[in-house]
């Protein structure tokens, strides 16, 4: 555990290393935006539009009581899906997504001897392979999780209009009252983090592939399992700290 660790820690150092050509780094920075941030915006887009209605759906019928206002639905359903569902769910499903998709890139170089011919020619292969992804990771997810936020909210007024339980000025105030900042914070903490766990772990995984085409499909699945792991324990740390 520890000797992962250390390599690791020495891979990330390697990775933020002053580039050899500023211009070749920033374009593949731009291209891995676009492909974590617009390459994910459906998936993300139905499953946050579908949280939110369910959310909606599910804590009004916990109301069973008359004494407590039907306005406390968009209360809650407001402040789990900033906390909870955009940026955790969301991050999850990345992980899939985007998480084996780089870990199976990068594998796949490495077994093709694509990294190596990279380090012969004195390209330092972590720097132009892992950090354009990291830079991706950690500026389009939290993006990825505000429109998370919107469309989960989004879909909540939906499941309101389409029911009888809870009436959509009812949902709109209770959205609207007793707002704290500091759950948007939070949220957006959690997204900048998961997004460093979900490249860099991943990345990790590709980067020290050895073997064949089984070998890259096993990194890439590792890299997904240890990638949740990582994002639930630390939404468990986030959470204790900063609430």
């Amino acid at each position: 555990m520890l000797y992962s660790l250390g390599r690791y820690i020495l891979l990330l150092r390697l990775s933020f290393k002053k580039p050899e050509k500023f211009s070749v780094y920033w374009s593949e920075v731009m291209r891995e935006m676009v492909s974590i941030g617009i390459g994910s915006l459906g998936i993300v887009a139905i499953i946050s539009v579908f949280i939110g209605a369910v959310a909606t759906i599910q804590t009004a019928f916990q109301l069973v009581s008359d004494f407590i206002p039907k306005t406390i639905v968009g209360t809650i359903t407001r402040d789990s899906t900033i906390l909870e569902f955009s940026p955790t769910i969301s991050a999850l499903v990345l992980a899939g997504r985007v998480g084996s998709s780089i870990a199976s890139q990068i594998g796949t170089m490495r077994v093709t001897e694509q990294i190596d011919a990279l380090e012969i020619m004195g390209v330092n292969a972590p720097g132009y392979l892992i950090s354009p992804k990291i830079i991706g990771g950690i500026t389009m997810i939290p993006l990825l999780t505000v429109l998370s936020i919107c469309l989960g909210l989004a879909g909540g007024y939906i499941a309101c209009a389409a029911s009888n339980e809870v009436s959509t000025a009812q949902y709109l105030e209770g959205l609207t009252s007793g707002f704290k900042t500091i759950i948007l914070q939070v949220s957006m903490v959690k997204a900048f983090f998961f997004g460093f766990i979900i490249t860099s772990v991943c990345a990790y995984q590709g980067f020290y592939t050895s073997g064949g085409a089984l070998e890259v499909g096993q990194s890439a699945t590792k890299g997904v399992v240890f990638s949740c792991i990582y994002i639930l324990f630390a939404d468990l740390i986030i959470s204790r700290i900063m609430l």
